[in-house]
């Protein structure tokens, strides 16, 4: 099966006329991830998503697999041996996705500030034993004085700069990863449909009954499942009241905020990470990609509404004062902005546990096994005031509903392990359904069929059989980085020299492709997280944002005021993104 939005109708009367084993709410990366794994067992299983697949902190994310070295400063080194653990299960299923880099921290002499020279050394030695990297290898890590790196790292400020550590991170395209797992999971038997939004939960015998909207054709659907999962992120709770409608409360939540800039403006030889100095708790991120360089932080307190996210002006401010603060020379103002995102999910720590009573016999936080419940850590991290630091994750059952709530892009696959654990005890306890689970350890996501440990020979083979198509070596890099074991499949549309006026052959293959199999409904699903145009290549976004839209008004043969809609809907997001509308 393919994940094609030409077919999406067909799907949606599948959904109608077939009583799943589980629907999983939530297409971002832990639903995309539950679906897969539920799939791969052999269960019925539906996902459907509101927006696009990854369109929440899925595809918002700092794009990092980070190590969380951080947690080290407080020898929680248990914690640390699993983020690495999990990372290096992710490196093997979807061996197309994370690339290795160099993180390096300036360390500060500071009265707050996370790591000193000693302790950093000493987190370091520990990170790299937990991550399995020798002495000898070119990631392990380094910790020089300042004087060794005042050429190198010109930009930062050199008052109180005492030292630079270094160490192995991984960079993740977030919203790939999402679609891939999607893709896979459809590949293994799942339904799974976009832009469907669900209105009301209800029991009815002894099974779920799902009300969703089609966000586009504004129809009410019924659809039938014997388990629900509520893998809905910052919308958890929203979900939740569908079932005891409740008065929604404001939801407490972190939000990730990310600015993209030119790297003409800040060239940078490898990705930082450091305390804001403001003396707030943040550590910001400073990531250079693809000629941009993006920095941000994931720890900003939000109190507010799901439909109110979106980049603030104080965000704005905050980030050009720290980076200003850190790098006096470099002088950023808001016209030094191409692109931003921004994303949300629920603040674990802070969440109210109501929902401990009947029914809720699942509580598992950090990354525990199912049967080994215990109480979600937050003050151990040392994170003061309104920057915490959600490393932990629950899964809660009501009755016939598995809620997930928090956990990060590392721990998506463990989460659905654990949440599948919860799911099999439901299906053999209310309908005697016995579940075979698979080792999810062992499951390539799509685009990750090939040897883990060829990943640079392999890419580059793709690469080179995609180049005799007539495309540049640098367009077949680009392909078979972002698609792995399916360049072939990009191959297929290659082949047949179709371009699309105002495009090249490999933009009008990458769209095709993902309009027939990756879903993609809407110019903004192609151009911010099918592709990474809109974050991160500004002038060639400008330059092919029309010829997406007449392309996909063709492929989907829109009326006049469809394709209206679809273009006022793309330049709203897209300034947005811009920051156009602040």
């Amino acid at each position: 099966m393919r994940l094609s939005a030409i077919d999406r109708p067909s799907v949606i009367e599948q959904l109608t006329q077939t009583v799943f084993d589980v629907v999983i709410v939530g297409g971002g990366i832990m639903g995309a991830g539950i679906a897969l794994q539920a799939a791969a067992a052999g269960l019925k299983t539906a996902v459907i998503e509101m927006k696009d697949f990854g369109e929440g902190a899925s595809g918002c994310s700092t794009k990092l697999l980070h190590g969380g070295i951080r947690h080290l400063k407080t020898f929680n080194v248990d914690l640390v041996a699993d983020i690495v653990r999990e990372r290096a299960h992710i490196q093997n299923i979807a061996p197309h996705i994370p690339h290795r880099i160099r993180m390096v921290m300036p360390l500060y002499r500071e009265a707050d500030a996370t790591f000193t020279p000693f302790n950093a050394n000493i987190a370091m030695e520990l990170y790299d034993q937990l991550a399995g990297i020798s002495n000898d290898s070119p990631y392990a890590h380094t910790l020089l004085i300042a004087d060794d790196v005042v050429e190198t790292w010109s930009q930062l400020d050199q008052q109180n700069l005492c030292g630079l550590a270094s160490y192995l991170d991984y960079w993740s395209n977030d919203a790939r990863l999402t679609i891939e797992n999607i893709k896979e999971a459809v590949a293994a038997g799942a339904l799974a449909v976009s832009q469907l939004k669900v209105v009301d939960l209800a029991k009815q015998a002894n099974q779920m009954v799902i009300t969703a909207r089609d966000m586009f054709t504004d129809q009410l659907i019924d659809i039938r499942g014997k388990v629900v999962v509520n893998a809905t992120g910052g919308w958890t709770d929203e979900v939740r009241n569908l079932i005891k409608k409740t008065d929604m409360q404001p939801m407490q939540a972190l939000k990730g905020v990310y600015l993209v800039i030119d790297q003409q403006r800040l060239s940078l030889p490898d990705p930082i990470y450091f305390d804001s100095g403001l003396h707030d708790g943040r550590m910001i991120f400073v990531i250079p990609v693809e000629g941009k360089t993006y920095f941000g932080t994931p720890d900003i307190a939000y109190q507010g509404t799901t439909s109110q996210v979106k980049v603030a002006q104080e965000d704005v401010d905050y980030l050009l004062k720290v980076l200003n603060y850190r790098m006096p020379t470099v002088n950023l103002t808001r016209q030094d902005i191409e692109a931003s995102w921004v994303g949300l999910w629920p603040d674990v720590d802070s969440v109210q546990r109501d929902l401990h009573g009947p029914g809720a016999v699942v509580n598992v936080s950090e990354r525990t096994e199912l049967n080994d419940s215990v109480p979600p850590v937050s003050s151990e991290f040392g994170v003061p005031g309104p920057a915490r630091t959600t490393a932990c994750f629950e899964i809660l059952v009501e009755n016939l509903v598995i809620h997930v709530r928090g956990g990060t892009l590392n721990d998506y696959r463990l989460i659905g392990a654990t949440t599948m654990k919860a799911l099999a005890e439901i299906l053999q306890e209310q309908y005697a359904m016995h579940v075979t689970l698979m080792d999810s350890t062992k499951i390539p996501v799509s685009g990750g069929h090939f040897d883990p440990a060829q990943v640079e020979a392999v890419i580059a083979d793709y690469a080179a059989k995609l180049i005799p198509f007539g495309i540049s070596e640098r367009e077949a890099a680009l392909l078979a980085n972002l698609y792995g074991s399916n360049s072939p499949r990009l191959a297929v549309y290659l082949a047949t020299g179709v371009v699309a006026p105002g495009l090249t052959l490999a933009q009008t293959s990458m769209l095709h492709y993902a309009v027939y199999e990756e879903m993609a409904l809407r110019p903004i699903d192609f151009l911010l997280r099918r592709t990474n145009y809109l974050l991160f290549d500004r002038a060639e976004t400008q330059r092919i944002e029309q010829a997406v839209i007449n392309e996909m008004a063709r492929l989907f043969n829109w009326n006049h005021m469809d394709e209206l809609a679809m273009v006022h809907e793309y330049y709203r997001l897209r300034d947005e993104c811009q920051l156009r509308t602040l």
